[in-house]
C-alpha cells in the first residue's frame, strides 16, 4: 500500500499526549457520563458479511468487528500475528504459506476459533465471488488446507505480498455455523472475534459497537463503547458537527469546511495527514460502449485539467495525481503527466487523436458518479472542460451507493469516477486489483503484458527490487488509459477536545482503529 504516512496531529487538549497509546488502556469501557463516543462519517457499509463487500465503509466495520490471522501496528508496513500465534512462508518457493491459530481464541459468541473457520471463511469468500467483494485481491490462492491449529495456503504462483493482503478485510475469520456456504448472510448480525461487538445496528443510520470481553489478539482491549453514525452527504456531517452531535469525525467533511477550519480557535483536534486514497475516472472498455476505443480515452485524458478539479470542487484539499500509483509508495511515477501535457493546446491534441482514429464528434458518453454534492461538483467540472473542446457531450447522473455499484459491475456506464483506498500498504494493492486480470473495477480491461508485470512485482520480497516493474505498469496504463488517475487525498480527522485517540483513525495502514478512542 506505502511506506508508513506522516501524521500532523493539531492539539488543542494537551492533555491529549498524555493519553498515548501506552495508556489509553487505562479509561472505563462506559464512556463518558454512561455514553459512548460518537464517530460520524459518510462512508456506507454495503454489508456486513465480509464476503461481500470490498469498500472502505463495509471494511472499516471488518477491521473492528473480525479478526484476519494478521494486521498492521499504528504506522507499520509490516503484519504481525492477530488471531494466529504465527506465520511465515514455507522454504524460500513463496508459494506456501502456512499460519497456526492462537490457541484458545474463541468467537464473541463463545465459541471456538478453529483452523477449519479459516479455510471455510476463504473457501467461502472465493466461490461466492461476489461481484463487488473481494476475492479479485486473492488471483493467485489455489487452496486452503486446515489440519488441527495449522492453516496451509497454496499459492499458483509467488506473491510476497501475501501476508499483507491476509491482514485486510479479505481476510476476515467468519464463524462457519453461522454464515451460509453459497450465499451472503443478510441479517443485521456479527460473528467475529474482533475487539469489538455489534450489538445494534440501522442499516445507513447507526451501528452500536461494544468492547468484546472475549478479544484475544495484537490490538488492545477497547477503551470505550462506540457509536457509528452514518450520513448520506457531506453537508450533513458538517452540520452534525457543528452542532455537537457527533464527537469524531471522519470520511468526509466537505472540502470547503475543512479549508476554513480553525482548531487553535475552536478547541478541537485536528489530525491531518497524507492519505493513499486516490480518486479516479474509470473507461467502461467493454463492447457497445464508445470508450471501448482507445483514441477516445486518450482524447479525454488528454484534455482533463486536474488542478483545475482541485481547485473548484475540493478547495484544494487534495493534490493532482498523474499515476496509479500514489506519493509515499515505491514505484510512484508520472508518466499521465509525461504522455499528456496540460496546457494550452490540450484541445488542438484531442481533436487529432479523435480524427486520426475516424471518430465523429462530438462524442456523447454517459458519466456516473455516486449521489453527494461533492462528486456533482466534480462532474461538473469534468463536464465542463470536456465540452468545452466541442469534442465531446457528456451525460452526467448520480446515483446511490448500492445503484452505483451494481451499475459499473454490469457495465451500464461508458465512464464512472470511483475512488481507491488501499487495503495494505503495497503498490501492489494499486495495480493487481485496479489493472490486473478480473480487476475490482469491473471495467473489462485485460492486458496480457501487465498481468506478467504484476506477477513479475510479487516475486520480490524485497520491493525495492520491484520498482522497474512498478513504474512499467504505470506507462502501460497511461498508454491503453482504462483509466485515468486525478487526485491524491488529504485526510483529516477531527475530534472534540475531550476525545484521545482519534489520530489512529488515519494512521497510515489502512485500518480504522476505533479501540484507541477513550474519553480523557
Amino acid at each position: 500500500m506505502r511506506s508508513p504516512i506522516r501524521i500532523r496531529i493539531i492539539v488543542i487538549c494537551t492533555l491529549l499526549l498524555a493519553a498515548g497509546a501506552g495508556a489509553w488502556q487505562l479509561f472505563p469501557a462506559e464512556g463518558k457520563n454512561g455514553r459512548p463516543i460518537v464517530v460520524g462519517t459518510t462512508d456506507e457499509v454495503t454489508s456486513l458479511d465480509p464476503a461481500g463487500a470490498y469498500d472502505a465503509g463495509s471494511w472499516a466495520v471488518y477491521s473492528n468487528v473480525y479478526q484476519s490471522l494478521l494486521t498492521f501496528e499504528s504506522g507499520s508496513t509490516t503484519p504481525v500475528p492477530d488471531a494466529a500465534e504465527s506465520c511465515g512462508f514455507v522454504g524460500s518457493s513463496l508459494k506456501t504459506y502456512r499460519c497456526t491459530v492462537r490457541e484458545g481464541l474463541t468467537f464473541a459468541n463463545g465459541r471456538e476459533v478453529s483452523a477449519e473457520d479459516v479455510k471455510y471463511s476463504f473457501d467461502r469468500m472465493l466461490g461466492i465471488a461476489a461481484d463487488v467483494g473481494p476475492a479479485p485481491l486473492f488471483p493467485t490462492l489455489e487452496s486452503v488446507r486446515a489440519e488441527g491449529r495449522t492453516v496451509t495456503f497454496e499459492l499458483g504462483a509467488k506473491d510476497a505480498t501475501f501476508p499483507q493482503k491476509l491482514a485486510t478485510g479479505a481476510g476476515s475469520i467468519v464463524d462457519r455455523t453461522r454464515y451460509p456456504e453459497e450465499q451472503l448472510r443478510t441479517d443485521a448480525a456479527v460473528d467475529g472475534s474482533g475487539p469489538y461487538i455489534l450489538k445494534e445496528y440501522e442499516e445507513g443510520v447507526r451501528a452500536l459497537l461494544e468492547p468484546n470481553p472475549r478479544y484475544q489478539g495484537a490490538n488492545g482491549r477497547p477503551a470505550a463503547t462506540i457509536e457509528l453514525r452514518y450520513y448520506a452527504e457531506s453537508d450533513q456531517l458538517a452540520q452534525a458537527w457543528s452542532r455537537g452531535d457527533v464527537d469524531v469525525t471522519h470520511r468526509q467533511l466537505p472540502p470547503q469546511t475543512v479549508s476554513s477550519l480553525d482548531p487553535s480557535k475552536d478547541g478541537f483536534q485536528m489530525t491531518e495527514a497524507s492519505s493513499a486514497e486516490i480518486r479516479m475516472l474509470i473507461f467502461n472498455m467493454r463492447k457497445g460502449s464508445p470508450m471501448a476505443e482507445k483514441a477516445v480515452r486518450r482524447a479525454v485524458a488528454t484534455v482533463i485539467d486536474r488542478p483545475r478539479i482541485v481547485t473548484t470542487a475540493y478547495d484544494s484539499t487534495v493534490e493532482p495525481l498523474y499515476s496509479l500509483i500514489p506519493r509515499g509508495f515505491i514505484g510512484h511515477s508520472t508518466p499521465f503527466f509525461d504522455r499528456y501535457p496540460e496546457g494550452d493546446k490540450t484541445a488542438d491534441r484531442a481533436r487529432k487523436l479523435l480524427t486520426e482514429a475516424g471518430v465523429e464528434t462530438p462524442l456523447h458518453f454517459t458519466y456516473v458518479h455516486r449521489e453527494g454534492e461533492v462528486w456533482a461538483a466534480e462532474a461538473a467540472e469534468l463536464r465542463r472542460q470536456l465540452e468545452a473542446t466541442g469534442l465531446f457531450r457528456v451525460s452526467v447522473r448520480g446515483l446511490d451507493w448500492k445503484g452505483f455499484q451494481k451499475g459499473y459491475a454490469s457495465g451500464e456506464f461508458d465512464a464512472y469516477g470511483l475512488g481507491w483506498f488501499p487495503d495494505f500498504p503495497d503498490p501492489d494493492n494499486f495495480t493487481q486489483p485496479l489493472v490486473g486480470r478480473d480487476n475490482a473495477l469491473q471495467n473489462g480491461y485485460v492486458s496480457g503484458g501487465i498481468d506478467q508485470l504484476i506477477a513479475a512485482t510479487q516475486q520480490y520480497s524485497d520491493r525495492a527490487r520491484a520498482v522497474d516493474d512498478f513504474k512499467s505498469i504505470q506507462r502501460r496504463v497511461a498508454e491503453d488509459v482504462p483509466l485515468v488517475p486525478l487526485w491524491q487525498k488529504k485526510d483529516y480527522v477531527l475530534a472534540s477536545g475531550d476525545v484521545a485517540g482519534s489520530q489512529y483513525l488515519s494512521d497510515g495502514t489502512g485500518i480504522w482503529r476505533l479501540w484507541h478512542l477513550s474519553w480523557l
